[in-house]
């Protein structure tokens, strides 16, 4: 491996630390992507400093997780995350290790990651550390718990959901004695919290492979452990590829009976997510009814109507609408958005001498379908003369 890995600012940060009589080397992820011949991102280093000790080697660091052993040492600019060595006891609370016990060796603190593939290290010089037959598990593409299995998962059962997101995102095996221990001990799933499996299902939707997780889900019994939670599990194959997280949690709408506000509720979703999934859902609904029209196109983003296109023809046989076709309708309407109206609330109250109220929002929705639809020009005089006509008339 060569000796430039990391930036600059990260192996100035070992050699200083290792300057100041501490070892230091990288870990991780980053260490294992680069071996695959990836970019590494988000470059994390382990070392014999204690978190005090490494303070007093650099003047700037801020306390992000001190209390986890985590300092982060900005050089040039750049912030780095140092990790003292150490080994970690159980998560009771399922968020944080109930104890952090900081250790002086290298393979104290490597032999307690979840995975051979993620208990690489690498010094500054470029020289792989691999204690625990990792690089052999890459070449194979196989996840293997480090040690024994039930120990790791019995630890942290989350890593029951990394292994299936790391089954996706590298398209590697899960070793069977992993398989066999993620089977036994998946009923402690329920332990985890919400948030910390939704961010595993983030990325496991946006893996090389959904599809293998997917399946070893169904091996460990996922669906019917959880059936409120990953019940979809038994059928998303036919959905993939998802090209955004979203996108996963849509196809889970449309398996199963769950309705938007629960699956939001369920796993926690952020707000956007929450909005995302409203829409899906009711474009999936008149998509199921009949094709869209202008209507349709003139109230969803391309990407709501992308994916209901996707995930209603996986169960039909007609001609899926493509981003392009989507987008060329879009640009045929005489609007795009309301803000696109010749007219405003104030029109209308000048136009009918009566005082505000809910029927204006009511009159502003008909006239904006009415446009929508071609029935009048958006000009203001066409509108007027529609609006006190339609208005008479209902009296």
């Amino acid at each position: 491996m060569t000796s430039t890995f990391g930036s600059a600012a990260s192996r100035q940060v070992i050699l200083e630390l290792s300057t100041a009589g501490y070892e230091a080397v990288f870990v991780g992820g980053a260490v294992r992507d680069a071996e695959l011949g990836k970019k590494p991102l988000d470059i994390d280093i382990a070392t014999s400093a204690t978190p005090h000790q490494v303070k007093e080697v650099f003047r700037h660091t801020i306390d992000i997780g001190i209390e986890h052993g985590t300092i982060l040492v900005m050089m040039h600019g750049e912030p780095i995350e140092v990790t003292t060595y150490r080994t970690e006891s159980t998560y009771s609370d399922q968020r944080h290790p109930d104890e952090v016990i900081y250790v002086n060796s290298l393979k104290e603190d490597l032999q307690r990651r979840d995975f051979t593939i993620n208990a690489l290290a690498m010094t500054v010089d470029g020289e792989l550390i691999d204690l625990f037959d990792g690089l052999k598990d890459l070449k194979q593409k196989i996840i293997r718990c480090v040690g024994n299995p039930e120990e790791r998962f019995g630890e942290d059962p989350l890593r029951i959901f990394r292994a299936l997101r790391f089954s996706s995102v590298l398209d590697f095996e899960i070793e069977e004695k992993t398989l066999d221990s993620m089977k036994k001990l998946a009923p402690s799933l329920r332990h985890v919290a919400i948030e910390r499996i939704k961010t595993e299902m983030d990325k496991l939707f946006l893996g090389e492979n959904p599809s293998r997780a997917f399946h070893y889900g169904r091996q460990i019994s996922l669906p019917e452990l959880f059936p409120e939670l990953l019940a979809a599990f038994d059928t998303l194959d036919r959905y993939t590829p998802f090209l955004h997280a979203r996108h996963g949690f849509a196809a889970m709408l449309a398996v199963t009976d769950t309705e938007a506000a629960n699956l939001s509720r369920q796993f926690k979703l952020s707000n956007e997510e929450k909005r995302f999934l409203k829409q899906f859902e009711e474009a999936f609904a008149s998509r199921r009814n009949h094709v869209f029209g202008p209507w349709e196109f003139y109230s969803y983003s391309t990407d709501v109507l992308e994916v209901v296109e996707k995930a209603y023809h996986v169960n039909h046989e007609d001609n899926e609408l493509m981003t392009q076709q989507i987008e060329q309708y879009k640009e045929q309407l005489p609007i795009r958005t309301r803000a696109d109206l010749a007219f405003t609330g104030t029109d209308l109250l000048k136009w009918s001498g009566k005082s505000g109220g809910k029927w204006t929002s009511d009159w502003i929705k008909k006239i904006e379908r009415a446009i929508v639809f071609g029935r009048i020009e958006n000009d203001a005089q066409a509108i007027k003369d529609w609006f006190i006509n339609e208005i008479t008339r209902e009296k």
